[in-house]
Formats: C-alpha cells, structure tokens, sequence
C-alpha cells in the first residue's frame, strides 16, 4: 500500500510539474496568411515537444483578430505592429498587450505604372491604408523620401492634415490595407504594408519604388490578453517565435522582405 501511495504521489507531482510546463495546453492563434501564418506553422512543431497544440486561425483583415482575441475566442494574434494595437486598443477600450516583437515587414511605395520618383506627376493619386497607425506610417516613408513635408515626421498617427508641403499636389486615397494590392492597377501609386504586398505577388525589397529600413518602429507582435501575458503557453510561443530557427526561416525565406526584430 505504501508502494503505490508513493507512486500516486510521484504521479501526481509529475502531473503538475507537467501542467506548469503547459502541457496538454491548446493555442488558438490568429494570424494573417503570408508571413505570420508561414511563422506559426514552423514553430508548431517545437511547441508540440512541450505539450502545446497549436491552431493557427487565419485572417483576411486588421480588425476581426484583435476583437476575437478580446471576447476570448483567440489566446492571442500576431498580426500587427505595436502602434497599430496601442490605437486600436485605446480607440475601443480593449485590454491588450504586446507579448514580444518577431520581424519587421517594411512598408513600400509600389506602382504599376511607372518605375521612378521621378515619374511622379502633379496630382497623382496616393492610396495609403486608412488604419491611423498605417496611414501615418505611410505618410511617414513619403516624407522620408522627399516627396511631402510633414509637420511632425515624430507623429506616427499623422493625418493628410499634418501635410505642411505637398508640392506635387498628390491626391490621397485611404482604403483598407488588405485592399491596396487589388487597386494598383487602377491608381498611380499605392503604399502597401510588406505582408499583404506579398499576398499580392509583390516583392517589397524589387518591386517597391522606396522602401522603410531596417531601423523602422514597426515591429510586428504577439499580442495577447494583458492578464495572459505571464501563462506559461504563451512564454513558450513568444519563446518559439524569438528562436534561432525562426530567424534562418525569415532571411532564407524572405530575402530582405521581412526583417527579424529580436
């Protein structure tokens, strides 16, 4: 009897140094198709050693994952860039915050019309996404590159109202940012976020006319319930996503068009 007292209790203590360690554990994970879902699927596997089934739920848009990750249909998203979750978040009273930084996707100036800065002429149209954070990020890589003046280039949330000089005159135009690689053809020129420029057929480091460097703020995150940061799961997916095998994944797959940010 003392025998098998002893093994219940070791079983028992195996059991709960098992269920720190988050085995057993299930992820429910939203992301966007390209880049961030490519991600998940090759850490699935290392997660899987610890216990951690994860399931990976794709998404088309920048506003669905962050309200299921909030009513708690997701344990957490990685999709976005921080300024873009803080506005969001403050905007909509939601308690969320960022679990780590992965890569950066850098944002570019595309157009299938013409091939320079230089081709730019008075009055050209300008789609930009038409998210606060993405919007002002855009305005943001125009003034960088000549092409406007803006008040405060600091603002990450400028408007076209911040524009202090616009001496091509150009005309803009917000539209969801998923949209943008859709309308190309029809505009002159289109800023377009990394991920859904390559949804889009485009490679940001080729085909984008300016490009934000390595140096840009716009880390994209794991964003999760801020009173989940400290579960062990989600240390363990940040963990996955920050390894040395994650990084070899972005340089050989994406030469140049998704940058590590950690």
């Amino acid at each position: 009897m003392k025998k098998n007292f002893r093994l219940l209790a070791l079983t028992g203590l195996l059991s709960l140094a098992l269920g720190a360690t988050s085995f057993g554990a299930t992820l429910k994970v939203g992301a966007t198709p390209v880049a961030h879902a490519e991600r998940l699927e090759v850490v699935k596997p290392e997660l899987a050693k610890e216990g951690i089934e994860l399931k990976i739920v794709e998404f088309t848009d920048y506003v669905t994952p962050n309200l299921a990750l909030n009513d708690g249909e997701l344990d957490a998203n990685f999709f976005q860039h921080y300024p873009y979750l803080e506005k969001f978040a403050e905007e909509r009273k939601l308690d969320l915050a960022n679990a780590g930084n992965v890569h950066v996707e850098p944002l570019g100036l595309f157009s299938k019309k013409y091939s320079s800065l230089d081709d730019i002429k008075k009055g050209a149209t300008v789609a930009i996404p038409n998210d606060p954070s993405n919007g002002g990020r855009a305005l943001i890589l125009l003034h960088n590159n000549g092409i406007i003046t803006l008040k405060d280039p600091t603002n990450l949330y400028s408007t076209e109202f911040d524009i202090a000089k616009n001496p091509k005159k150009l005309k803009f135009k917000p539209l969801e940012a998923a949209q943008l690689p859709r309308v190309l053809t029809d505009i002159d020129f289109a800023v377009i976020n990394g991920n859904f420029a390559m949804e889009g057929g485009l490679n940001p480091t080729k085909d984008a006319l300016v490009i934000e460097g390595k140096e840009s703020p716009y880390a994209n995150i794991i964003a999760v319930r801020t009173k989940d940061l400290d579960k062990p799961e989600i240390k363990s997916l940040v963990k996955a996503l920050q390894s040395e095998k994650v990084a070899d994944f972005i340089e050989e797959k994406y030469n140049g068009s998704v940058v590590k940010a950690f």
